[in-house]
Protein backbone atom coordinates (compact mmCIF):
# COMPACT_ATOMS: atom_id res chain seq x y z
CA UNK A 1 0.00 0.00 0.00
CA UNK A 2 1.36 3.48 -0.94
CA UNK A 3 0.04 6.99 -0.49
CA UNK A 4 1.22 10.33 -1.92
CA UNK A 5 -0.20 13.82 -1.52
CA UNK A 6 0.16 16.75 -3.94
CA UNK A 7 -1.31 20.24 -3.64
CA UNK A 8 -3.19 22.30 -6.20
CA UNK A 9 -5.86 25.00 -6.47
CA UNK A 10 -9.47 25.01 -7.62
CA UNK A 11 -11.56 27.95 -8.75
CA UNK A 12 -14.67 29.20 -6.98
CA UNK A 13 -15.66 32.48 -8.55
CA UNK A 14 -12.58 34.68 -8.31
CA UNK A 15 -11.16 32.83 -5.31
CA UNK A 16 -8.86 29.82 -5.63
CA UNK A 17 -9.37 27.49 -2.64
CA UNK A 18 -6.65 24.86 -2.00
CA UNK A 19 -7.25 21.35 -3.32
CA UNK A 20 -5.40 18.35 -1.90
CA UNK A 21 -4.74 15.57 -4.43
CA UNK A 22 -4.44 12.26 -2.56
CA UNK A 23 -3.25 9.22 -4.55
CA UNK A 24 -3.53 5.72 -3.10
CA UNK A 25 -2.12 2.56 -4.72
CA UNK A 26 -3.45 -0.82 -3.55
CA UNK A 27 -3.27 -4.42 -4.67
CA UNK A 28 -6.03 -5.77 -6.90
CA UNK A 29 -7.19 -5.59 -10.45
CA UNK A 30 -5.78 -2.50 -12.26
CA UNK A 31 -8.31 0.34 -12.06
CA UNK A 32 -8.15 4.13 -12.02
CA UNK A 33 -10.84 5.83 -9.90
CA UNK A 34 -11.29 9.60 -9.47
CA UNK A 35 -13.41 10.87 -6.56
CA UNK A 36 -14.03 14.30 -5.06
CA UNK A 37 -16.80 15.80 -7.22
CA UNK A 38 -14.89 15.91 -10.54
CA UNK A 39 -16.66 17.06 -13.69
CA UNK A 40 -16.25 15.48 -17.13
CA UNK A 41 -13.02 17.36 -17.94
CA UNK A 42 -11.38 16.11 -14.73
CA UNK A 43 -12.61 12.52 -15.24
CA UNK A 44 -10.98 12.50 -18.66
CA UNK A 45 -7.65 13.16 -16.92
CA UNK A 46 -7.32 9.40 -16.38
CA UNK A 47 -6.49 8.78 -20.03
CA UNK A 48 -4.33 11.89 -20.41
CA UNK A 49 -2.32 11.10 -17.28
CA UNK A 50 -1.77 7.45 -18.23
CA UNK A 51 -0.46 8.36 -21.70
CA UNK A 52 1.67 11.25 -20.38
CA UNK A 53 3.37 9.07 -17.76
CA UNK A 54 4.17 6.30 -20.23
CA UNK A 55 5.38 8.67 -22.97
CA UNK A 56 7.60 10.49 -20.47
CA UNK A 57 9.53 7.29 -19.83
CA UNK A 58 7.96 6.27 -16.50
CA UNK A 59 6.09 3.10 -15.58
CA UNK A 60 2.35 3.36 -15.07
CA UNK A 61 1.61 1.16 -12.03
CA UNK A 62 -0.63 -1.86 -12.61
CA UNK A 63 -2.40 -1.31 -9.33
CA UNK A 64 -5.76 -0.27 -8.00
CA UNK A 65 -5.36 3.54 -8.18
CA UNK A 66 -7.68 5.84 -6.22
CA UNK A 67 -7.33 9.62 -6.58
CA UNK A 68 -9.23 11.83 -4.14
CA UNK A 69 -9.61 15.56 -4.77
CA UNK A 70 -10.35 17.16 -1.42
CA UNK A 71 -12.44 18.91 -0.22
CA UNK A 72 -15.16 16.65 -1.58
CA UNK A 73 -17.89 19.33 -1.64
CA UNK A 74 -15.95 21.70 -3.96
CA UNK A 75 -16.72 21.01 -7.65
CA UNK A 76 -13.55 20.42 -9.69
CA UNK A 77 -13.41 21.45 -13.33
CA UNK A 78 -10.95 21.83 -16.25
CA UNK A 79 -7.67 20.01 -16.85
CA UNK A 80 -5.58 21.87 -14.26
CA UNK A 81 -5.42 18.78 -12.02
CA UNK A 82 -3.61 16.62 -14.62
CA UNK A 83 -0.14 17.56 -13.38
CA UNK A 84 -0.70 17.02 -9.62
CA UNK A 85 -2.51 13.70 -10.32
CA UNK A 86 0.39 12.46 -12.43
CA UNK A 87 2.95 13.53 -9.81
CA UNK A 88 0.89 11.89 -7.07
CA UNK A 89 0.89 8.58 -8.97
CA UNK A 90 4.65 8.77 -9.57
CA UNK A 91 5.24 9.65 -5.90
CA UNK A 92 3.02 6.85 -4.61
CA UNK A 93 4.79 4.34 -6.87
CA UNK A 94 8.22 5.48 -5.68
CA UNK A 95 9.43 6.84 -9.01
CA UNK A 96 9.91 10.35 -7.53
CA UNK A 97 10.32 11.31 -3.83
CA UNK A 98 6.78 11.68 -2.48
CA UNK A 99 7.93 13.74 0.52
CA UNK A 100 9.22 16.54 -1.76
CA UNK A 101 5.74 17.17 -3.18
CA UNK A 102 4.67 18.89 0.04
CA UNK A 103 6.82 21.97 -0.75
CA UNK A 104 4.97 22.81 -3.96
CA UNK A 105 1.61 23.52 -5.52
CA UNK A 106 0.95 22.34 -9.06
CA UNK A 107 -1.50 23.11 -11.86
CA UNK A 108 -1.32 22.20 -15.52
CA UNK A 109 -2.99 20.23 -18.28
CA UNK A 110 -1.03 17.35 -19.78
CA UNK A 111 -0.86 16.38 -23.43
CA UNK A 112 -0.52 12.73 -24.35
CA UNK A 113 3.20 13.27 -24.92
CA UNK A 114 3.73 14.71 -21.44
CA UNK A 115 3.97 18.35 -22.55
CA UNK A 116 2.27 20.94 -20.33
CA UNK A 117 -0.49 23.11 -21.74
CA UNK A 118 -1.67 26.47 -20.32
CA UNK A 119 -4.71 26.66 -18.06
CA UNK A 120 -7.40 29.20 -17.26
CA UNK A 121 -7.25 31.22 -14.05
CA UNK A 122 -3.50 31.01 -13.45
CA UNK A 123 -3.29 34.60 -12.23
CA UNK A 124 -6.27 34.17 -9.89
CA UNK A 125 -4.64 31.05 -8.41
CA UNK A 126 -1.25 32.77 -8.07
CA UNK A 127 -2.84 35.60 -6.07
CA UNK A 128 -3.99 33.03 -3.49
CA UNK A 129 -0.81 30.95 -3.59
CA UNK A 130 1.40 33.94 -2.76
CA UNK A 131 0.48 33.70 0.93
CA UNK A 132 0.78 29.93 1.27
CA UNK A 133 4.59 29.78 1.44
CA UNK A 134 4.70 27.06 -1.22
CA UNK A 135 6.35 27.27 -4.65
CA UNK A 136 3.82 27.23 -7.50
CA UNK A 137 4.79 25.22 -10.62
CA UNK A 138 2.85 26.08 -13.77
CA UNK A 139 3.04 25.56 -17.55
CA UNK A 140 5.31 28.05 -19.30
CA UNK A 141 2.61 30.38 -20.69
CA UNK A 142 0.56 30.29 -17.48
CA UNK A 143 3.67 31.02 -15.39
CA UNK A 144 4.36 34.18 -17.43
CA UNK A 145 0.82 35.30 -16.64
CA UNK A 146 1.00 34.42 -12.93
CA UNK A 147 4.36 36.17 -12.48
CA UNK A 148 2.65 39.54 -12.97
CA UNK A 149 1.53 39.49 -9.33
CA UNK A 150 5.18 40.11 -8.37
CA UNK A 151 5.69 36.89 -6.42
CA UNK A 152 9.05 35.09 -6.68
CA UNK A 153 7.55 31.71 -5.73
CA UNK A 154 6.57 30.74 -9.29
CA UNK A 155 8.42 28.27 -11.50
CA UNK A 156 7.88 27.53 -15.18
CA UNK A 157 7.86 24.04 -16.74
CA UNK A 158 7.34 22.73 -20.26
CA UNK A 159 6.74 19.07 -19.55
CA UNK A 160 6.02 16.47 -16.88
CA UNK A 161 9.60 15.21 -17.27
CA UNK A 162 11.04 18.63 -16.36
CA UNK A 163 8.87 18.81 -13.22
CA UNK A 164 9.92 15.30 -12.14
CA UNK A 165 13.60 16.16 -12.70
CA UNK A 166 13.19 19.21 -10.46
CA UNK A 167 11.37 17.27 -7.74
CA UNK A 168 14.06 14.57 -7.81
CA UNK A 169 16.87 17.13 -7.60
CA UNK A 170 18.33 16.22 -11.00
CA UNK A 171 17.68 19.62 -12.63
CA UNK A 172 16.36 23.03 -11.60
CA UNK A 173 13.30 24.71 -13.03
CA UNK A 174 13.70 28.38 -13.90
CA UNK A 175 11.35 31.24 -13.15
CA UNK A 176 9.04 32.54 -15.88
CA UNK A 177 10.40 34.75 -18.64
CA UNK A 178 9.62 38.44 -17.93
CA UNK A 179 6.81 39.88 -20.03
CA UNK A 180 7.24 43.06 -22.06
CA UNK A 181 4.29 45.24 -21.02
CA UNK A 182 2.63 47.46 -23.62
CA UNK A 183 3.35 50.94 -22.25
CA UNK A 184 1.68 52.53 -25.28
CA UNK A 185 -1.30 50.35 -26.22
CA UNK A 186 -2.76 50.91 -29.66
CA UNK A 187 -6.00 52.76 -28.89
CA UNK A 188 -7.66 55.03 -31.50
CA UNK A 189 -7.02 58.74 -30.99
CA UNK A 190 -9.75 61.21 -30.14
CA UNK A 191 -8.68 63.72 -32.80
CA UNK A 192 -9.80 61.25 -35.49
CA UNK A 193 -13.43 62.11 -34.64
CA UNK A 194 -14.63 65.04 -36.73
CA UNK A 195 -16.66 67.74 -35.00
CA UNK A 196 -18.76 66.64 -31.98
CA UNK A 197 -17.09 69.05 -29.55
CA UNK A 198 -19.90 68.65 -26.99
CA UNK A 199 -19.71 64.87 -27.14
CA UNK A 200 -15.92 64.99 -26.75
CA UNK A 201 -16.34 67.17 -23.68
CA UNK A 202 -18.86 64.70 -22.21
CA UNK A 203 -16.41 61.89 -22.93
CA UNK A 204 -13.70 63.77 -21.02
CA UNK A 205 -16.02 64.28 -18.04
CA UNK A 206 -16.99 60.60 -18.12
CA UNK A 207 -13.33 59.52 -18.17
CA UNK A 208 -12.37 61.90 -15.36
CA UNK A 209 -15.05 60.76 -12.92
CA UNK A 210 -15.77 57.19 -14.06
CA UNK A 211 -19.32 58.19 -15.04
CA UNK A 212 -21.70 56.18 -17.23
CA UNK A 213 -22.67 57.74 -20.55
CA UNK A 214 -25.54 57.38 -23.03
CA UNK A 215 -25.23 58.89 -26.52
CA UNK A 216 -28.31 59.42 -28.67
CA UNK A 217 -27.89 60.28 -32.33
CA UNK A 218 -28.53 59.25 -35.94
CA UNK A 219 -26.49 56.56 -37.71
CA UNK A 220 -23.01 57.69 -38.73
CA UNK A 221 -22.74 60.53 -36.22
CA UNK A 222 -19.68 58.99 -34.52
CA UNK A 223 -21.14 57.33 -31.39
CA UNK A 224 -19.17 54.10 -31.78
CA UNK A 225 -15.98 56.02 -32.63
CA UNK A 226 -16.32 58.10 -29.49
CA UNK A 227 -16.90 55.05 -27.30
CA UNK A 228 -13.85 53.23 -28.71
CA UNK A 229 -11.66 56.19 -27.76
CA UNK A 230 -12.73 56.36 -24.12
CA UNK A 231 -10.08 53.86 -22.85
CA UNK A 232 -7.41 56.09 -24.40
CA UNK A 233 -8.55 58.98 -22.19
CA UNK A 234 -8.32 56.96 -18.97
CA UNK A 235 -5.13 56.38 -16.95
CA UNK A 236 -3.39 53.01 -17.21
CA UNK A 237 -4.25 50.53 -14.46
CA UNK A 238 -1.73 49.76 -11.76
CA UNK A 239 -1.48 47.98 -8.41
CA UNK A 240 -4.42 45.95 -7.14
CA UNK A 241 -6.81 47.30 -9.78
CA UNK A 242 -4.63 45.91 -12.60
CA UNK A 243 -4.33 42.54 -10.84
CA UNK A 244 -8.08 42.30 -10.26
CA UNK A 245 -8.87 43.12 -13.89
CA UNK A 246 -6.30 40.61 -15.15
CA UNK A 247 -7.52 37.91 -12.76
CA UNK A 248 -11.08 38.09 -14.11
CA UNK A 249 -9.91 37.89 -17.72
CA UNK A 250 -7.66 34.97 -16.74
CA UNK A 251 -10.70 33.00 -15.54
CA UNK A 252 -11.99 32.74 -19.11
CA UNK A 253 -8.57 32.47 -20.80
CA UNK A 254 -8.75 35.91 -22.44
CA UNK A 255 -5.89 37.64 -20.61
CA UNK A 256 -2.74 38.64 -22.49
CA UNK A 257 0.25 39.23 -20.16
CA UNK A 258 1.69 41.93 -22.43
CA UNK A 259 -1.59 43.87 -22.02
CA UNK A 260 -1.28 43.99 -18.21
CA UNK A 261 -2.49 47.39 -17.02
CA UNK A 262 -4.49 48.16 -20.17
CA UNK A 263 -8.13 48.87 -19.40
CA UNK A 264 -10.44 46.28 -20.98
CA UNK A 265 -12.96 47.34 -23.62
CA UNK A 266 -15.91 45.00 -24.09
CA UNK A 267 -18.60 45.35 -26.76
CA UNK A 268 -21.17 42.51 -26.58
CA UNK A 269 -23.72 42.15 -29.36
CA UNK A 270 -27.31 43.19 -28.62
CA UNK A 271 -28.41 39.54 -28.87
CA UNK A 272 -26.39 38.71 -25.73
CA UNK A 273 -28.34 36.91 -22.99
CA UNK A 274 -28.49 37.93 -19.33
CA UNK A 275 -26.08 35.12 -18.42
CA UNK A 276 -23.59 36.30 -21.07
CA UNK A 277 -23.80 39.85 -19.76
CA UNK A 278 -23.83 39.44 -15.96
CA UNK A 279 -22.41 35.92 -15.64
CA UNK A 280 -23.74 32.53 -14.63
CA UNK A 281 -23.62 28.92 -15.71
CA UNK A 282 -22.54 25.84 -13.78
CA UNK A 283 -19.96 26.41 -12.44
CA UNK A 284 -20.57 30.19 -12.47
CA UNK A 285 -18.40 32.11 -14.92
CA UNK A 286 -17.94 35.90 -15.16
CA UNK A 287 -20.02 37.78 -17.71
CA UNK A 288 -19.21 40.81 -19.82
CA UNK A 289 -19.71 43.27 -16.95
CA UNK A 290 -17.01 41.47 -14.93
CA UNK A 291 -14.70 41.06 -17.92
CA UNK A 292 -14.98 44.86 -18.27
CA UNK A 293 -13.93 45.33 -14.60
CA UNK A 294 -11.92 48.58 -14.30
CA UNK A 295 -12.60 49.20 -18.00
CA UNK A 296 -15.34 50.12 -20.44
CA UNK A 297 -18.50 48.20 -21.38
CA UNK A 298 -19.98 49.55 -24.61
CA UNK A 299 -23.58 48.62 -25.47
CA UNK A 300 -24.38 49.71 -29.01
CA UNK A 301 -28.01 49.82 -30.20
CA UNK A 302 -29.11 49.89 -26.56
CA UNK A 303 -32.91 49.53 -27.10
CA UNK A 304 -32.29 46.35 -29.13
CA UNK A 305 -31.06 44.55 -25.99
CA UNK A 306 -33.70 42.51 -24.20
CA UNK A 307 -35.28 44.61 -21.47
CA UNK A 308 -34.68 41.96 -18.81
CA UNK A 309 -31.00 41.92 -19.78
CA UNK A 310 -30.71 45.67 -19.27
CA UNK A 311 -32.57 45.56 -15.98
CA UNK A 312 -30.00 43.06 -14.69
CA UNK A 313 -27.38 45.83 -14.95
CA UNK A 314 -29.08 48.05 -12.38
CA UNK A 315 -27.56 46.43 -9.28
CA UNK A 316 -23.93 46.17 -10.50
CA UNK A 317 -24.05 49.76 -11.77
CA UNK A 318 -24.68 50.83 -8.18
CA UNK A 319 -22.65 48.29 -6.18
CA UNK A 320 -19.67 47.54 -8.42
CA UNK A 321 -20.01 43.76 -8.09
CA UNK A 322 -22.38 40.96 -9.09
CA UNK A 323 -23.52 38.11 -6.85
CA UNK A 324 -24.61 35.02 -8.81
CA UNK A 325 -26.80 32.67 -6.78
CA UNK A 326 -27.71 29.19 -7.96
CA UNK A 327 -29.27 26.24 -6.13
CA UNK A 328 -25.92 24.62 -5.34
CA UNK A 329 -23.37 27.36 -6.02
CA UNK A 330 -22.82 31.00 -5.16
CA UNK A 331 -20.19 33.22 -6.74
CA UNK A 332 -19.27 36.88 -6.42
CA UNK A 333 -17.42 38.71 -9.19
CA UNK A 334 -16.18 42.32 -9.30
CA UNK A 335 -17.96 44.54 -11.82
CA UNK A 336 -16.67 48.11 -11.50
CA UNK A 337 -17.19 48.85 -15.17
CA UNK A 338 -17.86 52.13 -16.90
CA UNK A 339 -21.00 51.85 -19.00
CA UNK A 340 -21.08 53.63 -22.36
CA UNK A 341 -24.17 53.11 -24.49
CA UNK A 342 -25.45 54.37 -27.83
CA UNK A 343 -28.87 54.45 -29.45
CA UNK A 344 -30.76 56.04 -32.30
CA UNK A 345 -33.40 58.69 -31.55
CA UNK A 346 -36.13 56.59 -33.24
CA UNK A 347 -36.59 53.22 -35.00
CA UNK A 348 -35.39 54.54 -38.36
CA UNK A 349 -32.66 56.61 -36.72
CA UNK A 350 -33.34 59.98 -38.34
CA UNK A 351 -35.73 61.74 -35.94
CA UNK A 352 -34.85 65.43 -35.87
CA UNK A 353 -32.34 65.07 -38.72
CA UNK A 354 -32.09 67.97 -41.16
CA UNK A 355 -32.63 65.65 -44.14
CA UNK A 356 -36.23 65.05 -43.07
CA UNK A 357 -36.06 61.30 -43.80
CA UNK A 358 -37.82 60.26 -40.59
CA UNK A 359 -41.36 58.95 -41.02
CA UNK A 360 -41.74 57.43 -37.55
CA UNK A 361 -44.95 58.28 -35.73
CA UNK A 362 -44.88 59.65 -32.17
CA UNK A 363 -46.24 56.32 -30.93
CA UNK A 364 -43.44 54.42 -32.65
CA UNK A 365 -40.82 56.72 -31.16
CA UNK A 366 -42.41 56.43 -27.70
CA UNK A 367 -42.45 52.62 -27.91
CA UNK A 368 -38.84 52.59 -29.10
CA UNK A 369 -37.59 54.78 -26.26
CA UNK A 370 -39.91 53.00 -23.83
CA UNK A 371 -37.76 49.90 -24.15
CA UNK A 372 -35.46 51.62 -21.66
CA UNK A 373 -37.02 51.83 -18.21
CA UNK A 374 -36.92 54.96 -16.08
CA UNK A 375 -34.97 53.28 -13.24
CA UNK A 376 -32.31 52.14 -15.71
CA UNK A 377 -31.93 55.58 -17.30
CA UNK A 378 -31.86 57.13 -13.83
CA UNK A 379 -28.62 55.25 -13.14
CA UNK A 380 -26.80 56.77 -16.13
CA UNK A 381 -24.89 59.92 -15.24
CA UNK A 382 -24.51 61.60 -18.64
CA UNK A 383 -27.15 61.62 -21.39
CA UNK A 384 -26.17 63.58 -24.49
CA UNK A 385 -27.31 64.11 -28.06
CA UNK A 386 -24.78 63.40 -30.81
CA UNK A 387 -26.05 65.21 -33.93
CA UNK A 388 -25.13 64.39 -37.50
CA UNK A 389 -21.72 65.69 -38.54
CA UNK A 390 -21.88 68.61 -41.02
CA UNK A 391 -20.34 67.94 -44.43
CA UNK A 392 -17.90 70.85 -43.96
CA UNK A 393 -16.38 69.11 -40.90
CA UNK A 394 -15.63 65.88 -42.72
CA UNK A 395 -12.75 67.13 -44.84
CA UNK A 396 -9.34 68.34 -43.79
CA UNK A 397 -6.87 66.94 -41.29
CA UNK A 398 -7.16 65.98 -37.61
CA UNK A 399 -9.74 67.85 -35.60
CA UNK A 400 -9.44 68.96 -31.99
CA UNK A 401 -7.21 67.74 -29.15
CA UNK A 402 -5.43 64.42 -29.10
CA UNK A 403 -6.21 61.69 -26.58
CA UNK A 404 -2.88 62.35 -24.84
CA UNK A 405 -3.77 66.01 -24.20
CA UNK A 406 -7.17 65.12 -22.77
CA UNK A 407 -5.71 62.24 -20.75
CA UNK A 408 -3.33 64.60 -18.96
CA UNK A 409 -6.33 66.60 -17.64
CA UNK A 410 -8.18 63.40 -16.77
CA UNK A 411 -5.19 62.09 -14.80
CA UNK A 412 -4.91 65.36 -12.88
CA UNK A 413 -8.63 65.28 -12.04
CA UNK A 414 -8.45 61.65 -10.90
CA UNK A 415 -5.41 62.44 -8.75
CA UNK A 416 -7.49 65.06 -6.92
CA UNK A 417 -10.29 62.54 -6.39
CA UNK A 418 -7.97 59.86 -4.99
CA UNK A 419 -6.33 62.37 -2.68
CA UNK A 420 -9.72 63.60 -1.43
CA UNK A 421 -11.81 60.43 -1.17
CA UNK A 422 -9.71 57.48 -2.41
CA UNK A 423 -12.08 56.63 -5.30
CA UNK A 424 -13.60 58.12 -8.43
CA UNK A 425 -16.53 60.49 -8.05
CA UNK A 426 -18.92 58.01 -9.68
CA UNK A 427 -18.38 55.63 -6.72
CA UNK A 428 -19.24 58.16 -4.00
CA UNK A 429 -21.93 57.10 -1.53
CA UNK A 430 -24.89 59.31 -0.64
CA UNK A 431 -23.20 60.33 2.62
CA UNK A 432 -20.00 61.24 0.80
CA UNK A 433 -21.94 63.25 -1.77
CA UNK A 434 -23.49 65.28 1.05
CA UNK A 435 -20.09 66.06 2.55
CA UNK A 436 -17.89 66.41 -0.56
CA UNK A 437 -20.17 67.61 -3.38
CA UNK A 438 -22.04 70.57 -1.97
CA UNK A 439 -22.08 73.53 -4.41
CA UNK A 440 -22.21 77.21 -3.52
CA UNK A 441 -25.51 79.02 -2.93
CA UNK A 442 -25.99 79.94 -6.58
CA UNK A 443 -25.35 76.34 -7.59
CA UNK A 444 -27.92 75.03 -5.10
CA UNK A 445 -30.57 77.44 -6.37
CA UNK A 446 -29.84 76.43 -9.97
CA UNK A 447 -30.09 72.73 -9.08
CA UNK A 448 -33.41 73.21 -7.28
CA UNK A 449 -34.90 75.02 -10.29
CA UNK A 450 -33.71 72.30 -12.66
CA UNK A 451 -35.05 69.57 -10.39
CA UNK A 452 -38.52 71.12 -10.43
CA UNK A 453 -38.51 71.80 -14.16
CA UNK A 454 -37.11 68.42 -15.23
CA UNK A 455 -38.86 66.43 -12.48
CA UNK A 456 -35.60 64.82 -11.38
CA UNK A 457 -35.48 62.02 -8.83
CA UNK A 458 -33.36 62.01 -5.68
CA UNK A 459 -30.93 59.68 -7.44
CA UNK A 460 -30.62 62.09 -10.37
CA UNK A 461 -30.00 64.94 -7.87
CA UNK A 462 -27.05 63.04 -6.40
CA UNK A 463 -25.70 62.09 -9.81
CA UNK A 464 -25.76 65.71 -10.96
CA UNK A 465 -23.73 66.63 -7.88
CA UNK A 466 -21.21 63.86 -8.63
CA UNK A 467 -20.82 65.07 -12.22
CA UNK A 468 -20.50 68.68 -11.04
CA UNK A 469 -17.75 67.58 -8.64
CA UNK A 470 -15.90 65.99 -11.58
CA UNK A 471 -16.29 69.12 -13.71
CA UNK A 472 -14.88 71.16 -10.84
CA UNK A 473 -11.95 68.75 -10.55
CA UNK A 474 -11.22 69.17 -14.27
CA UNK A 475 -11.19 72.92 -13.69
CA UNK A 476 -8.88 72.47 -10.64
CA UNK A 477 -11.53 74.13 -8.47
CA UNK A 478 -11.76 73.17 -4.80
CA UNK A 479 -15.41 74.22 -4.64
CA UNK A 480 -18.38 73.45 -6.89
CA UNK A 481 -19.73 76.64 -8.49
CA UNK A 482 -22.86 77.46 -10.46
CA UNK A 483 -21.20 77.00 -13.92
CA UNK A 484 -20.13 73.49 -12.90
CA UNK A 485 -23.68 72.66 -11.81
CA UNK A 486 -25.12 74.17 -14.98
CA UNK A 487 -22.94 71.97 -17.18
CA UNK A 488 -23.85 68.88 -15.14
CA UNK A 489 -27.55 69.69 -15.54
CA UNK A 490 -27.11 69.88 -19.32
CA UNK A 491 -26.11 66.23 -19.25
CA UNK A 492 -29.43 65.27 -17.56
CA UNK A 493 -31.88 67.19 -19.74
CA UNK A 494 -32.77 64.15 -21.81
CA UNK A 495 -33.81 62.21 -18.71
CA UNK A 496 -36.33 64.89 -17.91
CA UNK A 497 -37.70 65.23 -21.40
Amino acid sequence: MALAIAHSRGLDGLSAPPVTVEVHLASGLPTFTLVGLPDTEVKEARDRVRAAIVNSGFDFPSKRITVNLAPADLPKESGRFDLPIALGILGASGQIPASALNNYEFAGELSLSGELRPIRGALAMALQTAGSGKIFILPEDSAREAALIGSGNILSARSLLEVCAHISGQAELAGPTPVAIENQPTIPDLNEVRGQSQAKRALEVAAAGGHSLLMIGPPGSGKSMLAARLPGLMPMLDGEAAKASAAVLSLVGQFRPEAFGVRPYRQPHHTASAVALVGGGNPPRPGEISLAHQGVLFLDELPEFDRKVLESLREPLESGHIHIARAARHARFPAEFQLVAAMNPCPCGFSGHSNGKCRCTPDQIARYRGKLSGPFLDRIDLLIEVPAVPVDALGGTVDGESSAAVRSRVEAARARQWEREGKTNARLTAKEVDSLCQPDEAGIMLLKQASLRLDLSARAWHRILKVARTIADLAASASIRAPHVAEAIQYRRLSGG
